[in-house]
């Protein structure tokens, strides 16, 4: 979200921003899928290339914890860094937290760095603001920070906030939805500030940035329910995803998600308990798999959810687009249909191949084989 908000305002500001990141490859009209959030050295190296050579402005670039650790961006400057969190994540690659820190950190250590843009309410990023040595403005909802809010609204239509930064007054109105998202474009303006650009056009450009692929995003067919299709693939972020909803629905909150086979496997049961703490019914299923049984990583995500304190019911549905249409077959008026884990991924991993697989159509045709009139417009 946050790269997408940062292209909208270097476009609101004249610019002609490309985007390399974990949806997409973008840049003068041009767009490809992600291979990898950060490409590797020579690939990217020729991205950069060719994007300069389009006449790109801008690089807002997702720089991972493993290109950092692999040194992909080694010999790349930043005009700035912008620091969002760290949650628990890519444990099967770096081993523990610390590890996982470090290697994010290096970005604000080791690299050329115009300035450094971080979330000073993450206990990382406090950590980090004491080892960076490079100009620094923070964000956050806590008041000492550089960029903060004055005034909070946030409902199912979105988020209306003012904020301040560094002095001065900028209100947004967002369609975004959720308390991550209030830090999503809190960390925009915080960078806008810290490049100089004109507040006037960052506020534009978040203002004009409807919705995100695959984060938090609506499947629409004219049924009296909400569907949502979001990437959330660790515990943190399914919680926030999932208070997200919860204050927004007016009836159940109904979930659909699973967790990756060959990852980090600790974050299968806290999973499952957030799931069992936040959603009213939750069908348990496959995401991407690879190569270990989807029942064994069904029965870890279960056992959370066991754990926790008078959990609600829930259904084990191995495979994914039968959980998808069950789940939108028991939905009333009112409910929230969440699908998690997978956003804007195409493809479904089982094993060594990777096949073709997106929420969004499957939740669509699920919606039309129960005759919405969003299906009888697109026949027509």
């Amino acid at each position: 979200t946050s790269t997408y908000l940062i292209e909208a305002m270097l476009q609101a500001n004249g610019f002609t921003p490309g985007v390399i990141g974990t949806v997409s490859y973008r840049y003068a009209g041009r767009e490809e899928p992600a291979a990898h959030t950060t490409p590797e050295a020579g690939d990217l190296q020729r991205l950069l290339h060719e994007m300069l050579d389009a006449g790109v402005s801008h690089c807002v670039m997702e720089v991972s914890s493993h290109a950092l650790a692999l040194e992909r961006v080694w010999g790349c400057r930043f005009a700035a860094a912008l620091f969002t969190n760290l949650t628990q994540d890519h444990l099967d690659f770096h081993g523990d937290m610390q590890t996982y820190y470090a290697a994010k950190a290096r970005l604000f250590r080791e690299y050329p760095l115009g300035v450094a843009v971080v979330n000073r309410d993450d206990p990382y990023g406090a950590t980090l603001l004491r080892e960076t040595q490079a100009p620094r403005i923070t964000y956050g909802l806590s008041p000492e920070a550089d960029v903060s809010v004055a005034h909070l609204v946030m409902g199912a239509q979105g988020i209306e906030l003012q904020a301040k930064v560094q002095g001065h007054r900028v209100g947004v109105r967002s369609g975004l939805i959720g308390r991550h998202n209030v830090y999503n474009i809190l960390g925009a303006l915080a960078l806008a500030a810290g490049m100089g650009l004109d507040l006037s056009g960052a506020r534009q450009g978040i203002e004009s940035l409807a919705a995100v692929p695959g984060r938090f995003e609506r499947v629409d067919e004219g049924q009296p329910f909400t569907v949502l299709v979001d990437y959330a693939h660790t515990d943190d972020a399914l919680r926030n995803v999932l208070l997200a909803a919860r204050g927004i629905v007016q009836g159940r909150l109904i979930l659909v998600f699973g967790a990756g086979g060959d990852r980090d496997r600790s974050k299968r049961p806290r999973m499952g308990r957030v799931a069992a703490e936040c959603a009213d019914l939750t069908l348990i299923t496959s995401d991407n798999p690879r190569t270990e049984p989807p029942i064994d990583i069904i029965r870890a995500i279960e056992a959370g959810y066991q754990q926790a304190a008078a959990p609600p019911q829930y259904w084990v549905i191995e495979d994914r687009a039968k959980a998808i249409h069950e789940a939108i077959a028991l939905a009333c008026a009112g409910d929230i249909v969440l699908i998690a884990g997978k956003g804007h991924e195409t493809y479904q991993i089982v094993g060594s191949r990777r096949l073709p697989f997106d929420d969004r159509l499957v939740a669509r045709k699920a919606l039309h084989a129960l005759g919405y009139p969003g299906s009888l417009r697109q026949r027509a």
